[in-house]
């Protein structure tokens, strides 16, 4: 396998995964303007025409209880109702998201509901910064010229033909299991052909075929990335949905939540999660409810730094 130039579709992959890869916390507006309950949907008028936002949150001791959206604005100026307290006219039902959700879970939520905006709170579940689309686009193009810079600086100095290095991303579809093996096959045949320890390539190989038929099973689609250097493999896996309910029970051999029909194609035995965890040195999981799942694995090439980390 070449660890030569970048094809197109990696690249635009690679910015994905990179994307994948940050929290909330690191994209979102920090600067919020919020309201209380009794102020009135005058007040909420100028806070948005002086600052050119879309949406006040209104919140009650820190906690968000509402978002005033432009929408419900309009309707209280067309009833002539602009000195209403907020109360009156703010939408009660707020999905917020929780500040160190990884990015890909918010992208999700974008995906599934029909809010433009969403208020973004700490652990305390107090607000902290609000997330847009804008928010999302702007990170997007900061990991593209980081990206480019990358690709300019491999191309002026690009790795040696044998060289340890690589950086993969698959993306992997719902219930193609046709295909689902292949990633993890064609990184294991690079890491022969490099020499590395079969022990080692059977433990990358495990991690990788687990994680790829873990997408292809129970997510919706996701993207598969391998992250190799002289030092480790990074394997890290990233879906859209529909998330975990309760990692623990997902980490424990034998649970599972596969359907019949993914058990008939002889997969579903609920070791997947278990055996990653098993054969990496480090290993992380996070996951939300209808927004995704996020699965890292480390395997280190050479073994001392493993114990080093212990």
């Amino acid at each position: 396998m070449s660890s030569g130039a970048k094809q197109p579709l990696q690249s635009s992959l690679r910015v994905q995964e990179l994307l994948y890869g940050l929290r909330i916390s690191e994209v979102m507006t920090h600067k919020v303007f919020a309201v209380s309950r009794n102020c009135t949907m005058r007040d909420v008028r100028v806070i948005m025409r002086n600052n050119e936002i879309s949406g006040v949150p209104v919140v009650d001791n820190k906690r968000v209880v509402g978002i005033v959206t432009m929408n419900d604005l309009m309707n209280a100026l067309e009833e002539g109702a602009l000195d209403d307290c907020v109360i009156s006219w703010m939408s009660g039902e707020v999905q917020t998201l929780a500040e160190d959700m990884p990015l890909s879970f918010a992208i999700s939520a974008f995906g599934k509901f029909s809010f433009r905006q969403f208020p973004v709170v700490n652990k305390a579940n107090e607000l902290t910064g609000i997330l847009t689309f804008r928010n999302i686009n702007h990170a997007l193009i900061r990991e593209l010229s980081r990206q480019l810079r990358e690709m300019e600086q491999q191309s002026e100095n690009p790795p040696e033909p044998d060289s340890l290095q690589l950086t993969r991303v698959y993306q992997l579809a719902r219930y193609d299991f046709e295909n689902g093996g292949k990633a993890s096959s064609a990184i294991k045949k690079f890491l022969q052909s490099r020499g590395v320890p079969p022990k080692l390539v059977r433990r990358v190989a495990v991690a990788g075929y687990e994680l790829e038929i873990n997408l292809v099973a129970h997510s919706i689609g996701g993207m598969l990335g391998f992250d190799i250097n002289e030092e480790r493999v990074k394997i890290s896996s990233h879906d859209r949905g529909p998330g975990i309910e309760n990692i623990e029970d997902a980490l424990t051999e034998g649970f599972s939540t596969a359907n019949e029909w993914i058990r008939s194609q002889g997969f579903g035995a609920g070791m997947g999660l278990p055996n990653v965890k098993r054969v990496a040195d480090k290993f992380a999981i996070e996951s939300a409810v209808g927004m995704g799942t996020m699965v890292q694995a480390v395997i280190y090439l050479k073994q001392e730094k493993a114990h080093e980390d212990q």
